[in-house]
């Protein structure tokens, strides 16, 4: 069984534990175990946060957008902003940089990169904005109602 949501965010801190909770809300529903829901909705977080602190201009009437995929055995999210994107093109390891332990933020990226089994980090084609998307391999609870089979 496959499911899919998509969300159309403004950019204020609120949308950010909104979009979280729906995915918990979601995966919980699902059958999926605990501990992988936890450590994907703690990426979607930091990649929500970048899209609200990075993702357009300074004012939050610019939108971000949320799309979660649920299929089969993987879970996919994707987060697309309207900001200035990334400066040139790079791979998820070039994007990913160390910050030094008194850095109040900057590590986002960083912890997607460890929490999730495939990520992409780049720019839309052809238009303004940044994309964030990683996956994980889901486990189930047993007796799953949705486990894929």
């Amino acid at each position: 069984m496959s499911i899919w949501w998509s969300l159309h965010l403004r950019r204020e801190a609120a949308s950010v534990p909104l979009a979280r909770r729906l995915l918990l809300g979601t995966m919980e529903t699902a059958g999926v175990d605990p501990d992988v829901s936890y450590d994907l909705s703690l990426a979607l977080s930091e990649a929500c946060a970048n899209a609200v602190e990075h993702g357009g201009r300074q004012d939050s009437s610019t939108a971000y957008r949320v799309t979660a995929y649920l299929d089969g055995e993987k879970c996919r999210i994707e987060v697309t902003d309207s900001g200035p994107g990334f400066t040139r093109p790079q791979s998820a390891r070039q994007a990913v940089r160390p910050v030094s332990d008194e850095a109040e933020n900057g590590r986002g990226l960083c912890l997607i990169q460890e929490l999730a089994d495939h990520v992409h980090i780049g720019n839309k084609p052809g238009r303004r904005g940044a994309v964030v998307s990683f996956d994980k391999i889901l486990k189930w609870k047993k007796d799953a109602p949705l486990m894929a089979v």
